[in-house]
């Protein structure tokens, strides 16, 4: 005997609608569109796919009995975390507290004041994920979703010739053989590795999110989703709290599956907000309570007097720990004063 829809954990007004409009069954909503079942129910297109998305987990149960798919033992956990691949940030400091890098397979969270360095650490990372195989990188392609209008092609540019003589140093570092090949990437085709997409609205972005895994299975080699930033519009335009909540959940939801399924990195930049807690103002990343689960790490960039530090806030493998950074014109690189204590300590040598 069928599931009824009655059953379904959403509210008394949604499964009213559904039997209403003479979907009473799951087998029902098995192959039904989010805009049709939005149409035919009167409601908006975030609601029919919190709707959808319920089924789908109810539709994982037959019969009573659970299906489990992708039991693994705690020991190859362990052996897949140590192997996990990772994208430089190009700072040593912050590579070293992020154990190698952003992990893919995983969604990071930087969130930071205007002007800290989050866009630019964005873009660093678009570069970066194109770093050869033999240099340690993945080879992959980016896509960089800008909510803010914030993403600069011109900086692109100049942070990717950066990289192009980075890489040609390393090059003739690795191989001292004069007759090895040289480096022969250009800025053109760094730049042509990033698939920009620019969202005005918080339903272009749901929509554009939802459609990432069709792109990406015909474009396997991208292995970095960045949202620049991913609160942005939801801040803007949402009055329904509570429908907020649930957009933000469903679509934090796609982007984890994204990440696990095509074993790629999603960074989701951040803004900062001011928040009354104990007497005071303090900062706290947008959004809050409500979005504070929705990502695997979480890094807070911040000032400390005129030096830029990152601090791992939130990590279910890596501990707490803080790394000063620079934003330089060749991009992000190790800190000034770093690089000073690296110099004493070698001349007291």
């Amino acid at each position: 005997m069928e599931t009824e829809v009655w059953r379904l954990p959403i509210s008394a007004t949604q499964r009213g609608k559904l039997i209403s409009a003479g979907y009473t069954s799951l087998s029902s909503l098995s192959s039904v569109s989010t805009s049709l079942l939005a149409r035919d129910l009167n409601i908006t297109d975030s609601e029919a796919i919190e709707i959808l998305r319920v089924v789908s987990g109810k539709n994982s149960v037959d019969g009573g009995h659970a299906i489990v798919k992708g039991g693994q033992s705690a020991w190859d956990m362990l052996h897949e975390e140590e192997s996990m691949r990772r994208i430089t940030t190009s700072c040593a400091e912050l590579d070293n507290i992020l154990g190698g890098g952003i992990s893919c397979r995983e969604v990071t969270e930087i969130g930071g004041v205007p002007g800290i360095g989050k866009t630019q650490l964005g873009i660093q990372l678009a570069v970066n994920v194109q770093i050869p195989p033999h240099c340690g990188g993945l080879e992959g392609k980016a896509i960089y979703i800008d909510t803010e209008g914030s993403f600069m092609v011109e900086r692109v540019l100049q942070i990717a010739e950066a990289y192009i003589e980075d890489m040609a140093e390393y090059h003739r570092f690795l191989y001292k053989d004069s007759r090895a090949s040289p480096v022969e990437t250009q800025g053109k085709d760094i730049l042509e590795s990033i698939y920009y997409f620019r969202v005005c609205s918080y339903t272009e972005q749901i929509a554009l999110i939802n459609f990432l895994d069709k792109f990406v299975s015909e474009h396997k080699d991208v292995k970095l989703v960045i949202i620049d930033s991913v609160t942005f519009h939801f801040r803007q335009d949402f009055d329904d709290l509570a429908l907020r909540t649930r957009v933000l959940s469903s679509m934090a939801l796609k982007l984890m599956q994204l990440a696990k399924k095509f074993s790629l990195a999603v960074v989701l930049l951040n803004q900062v907000t001011t928040k009354y807690t104990e007497g005071s103002f303090q900062l706290s990343l947008a959004l809050g309570d409500s979005w504070s689960h929705s990502c695997t790490n979480r890094v807070i960039l911040y000032w400390n007097g005129n030096e830029r530090y990152a601090y791992i806030d939130k990590s279910p493998s890596l501990r707490s720990a803080s790394a000063p950074f620079s934003v330089t014109g060749r991009g992000i690189r190790n800190s000034d004063s770093s690089c000073k204590r690296s110099k004493l300590m070698h001349s007291s040598e």
